[in-house]
C-alpha cells in the first residue's frame, strides 16, 4: 500500500513538473533576452527550477568518468562490465594502456543510494590504481525468478568478486560493507582460498555499534525486528520488472536520512534560491550536483536489510563473536595475513567513532605491523570518502598504505587471457602511457543465476561451479589464476616479538572546513 502511494503521488506531480519545465525553457528563449536580466525574471526563473526539482524523479545517475591523468597526461577511461551477477555488476574502469598500478576493488554500500554516491572516491584512484566497484542493482527491477538477496549472498557476491580478481587485490569496503567484507576474508581465510586479498581497508563501517551510538543506530536498536518487517518492507507493484520482490524502499531510507538533518536541507535549497537569483552559477550547479545524487536512490532486498539489521545492530554479531554463515559460526582469529586500515571521521554522523576501529580487536590474529587506524579531523561521514579534505588527506593515507604492504606476501600471477602483460602488486609510480588499446566491447550482463543452495554443505561448491560458467562466457579477459600468497616474514616477525598497538594516525588541521554530512 506505501508502494503503491509514493508511486501514485510521484505520478500526480508529474503534469507539475513538466509545467515549470517548459515555463523555464520558454523564458530562456532568445526572443526573452531582454527580459532576462532584471529581478523578476530571475526570481521567475529561480522558482520555476525549484518547483522542477522538488516534483522530480531522480533515476540512477551515471558515473561520467571518460578521462584521467596519468604522468600529465590525459588518457582515455572506458566503463566496462567485469563480472555480471543478478544484484549486482562489477564495474572495471579500464584505462586506456597498460600499467603495473595496484588493483582496488571498492564495495559500495548497498543502503540506499547507487554506488556513483562514490564517483569522487573512484575518480581519485583513477590516476594510480586499477579500479573495480560493486555496482548494486535496484532491487525493484530485479525479477523474482532471480531468488531473493540475504545477508550471505551478499558475502557470497563479494568471495566471487575476490576470486575473480585474483590475489593482488586490495579491498576498500565505505560504510556498510565493512561487516560483510570481514566475513568474506573471513571465510576465505578459513577455506585457505588462494585470492585472498592483499589489504583490507574499512571506511566508516559500523563493526560494533555499540560505541558511540548515533541516530542511526538508536533508530536501528530502538524497535524489535517484528516491526521493522511489518512497517518498512513492500512488495513491488506490477508496473517494475521486478514486480513481487520484498524490497525495503529507498524512498524511505532517504526519508530518515533527510529528517536527521532536515533544518540543513531546507538552508540549502534556500540558499540554492538566492544563489539562482544573483546568478552565482557555480554554487548553484554545485547544488544540483549533490542532490541530484543524493536523492536518487534505490530498493534494498527485504531479506538483506533484515539481516543487516538483526546480525549488526541487534545482535552485534561480529563484536560479539557469534557472527554466522551458512548456519556455520564463523572465526575471525582465521584472518591473519591480510593487512588492515581502518578510518573514521571526527564528527561522523552516522558510525559514530571507535566502531570501525573494533575490527582491530574482532580481527585480533593479524599481526600490529599489519594494521593501522586513522582518523581524519573536522570531516562528518561522507567527508571520509568524497571531497577536498578526502583527495588531500585521507586518500594519500590509503595509497601509502596499500603501497607499503604490496611485495609483503608476493604471489604468482598468471594471466591467460590479458593482450598485455600480467599485473602485479608492486606499485611503479609515474609508469609512461602507452598506446591506446582497441575498443573491446563490454560484457554482457548476466540475466540468469543456479539457483542457491541454503544447505551449508552445498553452497560452496554451487557458488564456484556458478562463477565458473558466467566466467567463461564473458568477452572480459580472463580470471587470474594465483598460488596461495607466502606467509609474509615480516609478519612472521611482528607475530613472534613483543605486541604493540596498532598505529593511529591523527592529522592535525589549521584551517578547519565545514563538515559535509550525508
Amino acid at each position: 500500500m506505501l508502494y503503491h502511494l509514493h508511486h501514485t503521488i510521484n505520478q500526480s506531480v508529474q503534469p507539475i513538473h513538466l509545467w515549470a519545465q517548459a515555463c523555464s525553457k520558454q523564458l530562456k528563449q532568445p526572443w526573452m533576452l531582454p527580459f532576462r536580466f532584471n529581478a523578476f525574471t530571475n526570481t521567475a526563473l529561480a522558482s520555476l527550477e525549484l518547483i522542477e526539482r522538488c516534483t522530480d524523479n531522480y533515476e540512477k545517475p551515471e558515473f561520467g568518468l571518460h578521462n584521467t591523468e596519468i604522468n600529465g597526461e590525459e588518457v582515455r577511461v572506458r566503463e566496462e562490465v567485469a563480472y555480471s551477477l543478478p544484484f549486482c555488476d562489477l564495474l572495471h574502469f579500464r584505462r586506456a594502456g597498460s600499467y603495473n598500478h595496484p588493483k582496488v576493488l571498492l564495495v559500495a554500500p548497498l543502503s540506499g543510494h547507487y554506488a556513483t554516491l562514490l564517483r569522487g572516491t573512484v575518480e581519485n584512484f583513477l590516476p594510480d590504481h586499477e579500479v573495480y566497484i560493486t555496482d548494486w542493482q535496484n532491487a525493484r527491477d530485479v525479477p523474482t525468478r532471480e531468488g531473493s538477496f540475504s545477508f550471505d549472498d551478499y558475502v557470497r557476491y563479494l568471495i566471487e568478486f575476490m576470486e575473480f580478481l585474483g590475489p593482488e587485490t586490495n579491498v576498500i569496503a565505505v560504510c556498510q560493507p565493512s561487516v560483510p567484507a570481514v566475513v568474506a576474508v573471513t571465510i576465505m581465510s578459513e577455506r585457505n582460498n588462494p585470492n585472498l586479498p592483499k589489504t583490507l581497508t574499512l571506511m566508516g563501517g559500523p563493526i560494533d555499534t555499540r560505541l558511540n551510538p548515533t541516530g542511526v543506530n538508536d533508530y536501528a536498536s530502538g524497535k524489535d525486528l517484528e516491526w521493522f518487517e511489518t512497517k518498512v518492507i513492500c512488495t513491488v507493484p506490477g508496473e517494475f520488472p521486478g514486480a513481487g520482490q520484498r524490497v525495503y524502499p529507498g524512498f524511505i531510507q532517504l526519508s530518515g536520512f533527510m529528517s536527521m538533518n532536515m533544518d540543513n536541507h531546507i538552508n540549502k535549497h534556500f540558499k540554492f534560491f538566492g544563489d539562482l537569483i544573483k546568478g552565482d552559477g557555480d554554487s548553484a550547479e554545485a547544488h544540483r550536483t549533490f542532490y541530484n545524487e543524493y536523492l536518487a536512490v534505490m530498493d534494498l532486498p527485504a531479506d538483506f536489510y533484515l539481516d543487516t539489521i538483526r546480525k549488526v545492530f541487534l545482535e552485534h554479531r561480529l563484536a560479539t563473536g557469534t557472527m554466522m554463515f551458512e548456519d556455520q559460526q564463523i572465526d575471525t582469529k582465521a584472518v591473519k595475513n591480510v593487512a588492515l586500515l581502518t578510518i573514521e571521521g571526527e564528527n561522523d554522523d552516522i558510525t559514530g567513532n571507535g566502531q570501525t576501529k573494533a575490527a582491530h580487536d574482532v580481527l585480533s590474529s593479524i599481526p600490529d605491523s599489519l594494521k593501522m587506524h586513522y582518523e581524519q579531523p573536522n570531516v562528518g561521514h561522507y567527508g571520509i570518502f568524497n571531497g577536498r579534505r578526502f583527495r588531500q588527506e585521507v586518500s594519500p593515507v590509503i595509497k601509502d598504505f596499500i603501497k607499503k604492504h604490496a611485495d609483503t606476501a608476493p604471489a604468482k600471477v598468471e594471466e591467460k587471457a590479458q593482450p598485455t602483460p600480467a599485473k602485479t602488486a608492486s606499485v611503479t609510480a609515474d609508469t609512461p602511457s602507452e598506446k591506446l588499446e582497441s575498443s573491446k566491447p563490454a560484457a554482457p550482463k548476466t540475466t540468469t543465476r543456479a539457483k542457491r543452495a541454503t544447505s551449508a554443505k552445498a553452497t560452496t561448491s554451487k557458488t564456484e561451479t556458478t562463477a565458473r560458467k558466467t566466467t567463461a562466457k564473458r568477452t572480459t579477459p580472463a580470471k587470474a589464476t594465483a598460488t596461495k600468497p607466502a606467509q609474509p616474514s615480516a609478519a612472521k616477525k611482528a607475530a613472534s616479538s613483543t605486541a604493540k598497538a596498532p598505529e593511529t594516525k591523527t592529522v592535525t588541521d589549521t584551517a578547519a572546513d565545514k563538515a559535509t554530512k550525508a
